[in-house]
């Protein structure tokens, strides 16, 4: 059963999805990665405290959270050589947080582990391709039939 969002949960939703991103940059991680070392528990806490968190600036809320989780530097860089510039933490984050909305089944940590540990990850996160800023139906479509068209 899908989750009820309300307009607080939606908000919340979109800011842990750009937090998500923000820290993948901070700490160049593919953001399945980042997602895995948060974990479910700590998914769901950042989206009952988002409207809390959001008062700081995020890049401080992605160095809390990468120091208290121990959270390593990798060598992943989607943002270099790109032939266009690079969308915000921002965009990024609404674009993962519609799609999580989209496809949610009713438990919305396991759904964001499911979105970000998707093959779909790889291509939302290459800003040179073109569906990040494709329709949301499109991109919902691409995750379920596990195809891009």
């Amino acid at each position: 059963m899908k989750t009820e969002l309300t307009a607080e949960l939606r908000s919340n939703l979109f800011f842990v999805c750009s937090l998500i991103e923000e820290i993948g940059r901070q700490r160049k991680l593919p953001r399945s990665v980042v997602v895995k070392k948060l974990g479910r528990r700590t998914l769901r806490q950042q989206l009952e405290d988002a409207d809390i968190l959001h008062c700081e600036p995020i890049a401080k809320v992605a160095d809390d959270y990468i120091e208290m989780l121990h959270i390593p530097e990798g060598d992943y860089n989607n943002l270099e050589d790109l032939q266009y510039r690079a969308p915000d933490v921002w965009t990024i984050g609404q674009v993962y947080a519609r799609l999580v909305e989209d496809v949610d089944e009713g438990d919305l940590a396991v759904t964001i582990q499911r979105v970000y540990g998707k093959w779909t990850d790889k291509y939302l996160s290459d800003y040179d391709l073109p569906i990040y800023w494709q329709p949301r139906d499109y991109i919902a479509v691409c995750f379920r039939e596990k195809k891009i068209y």
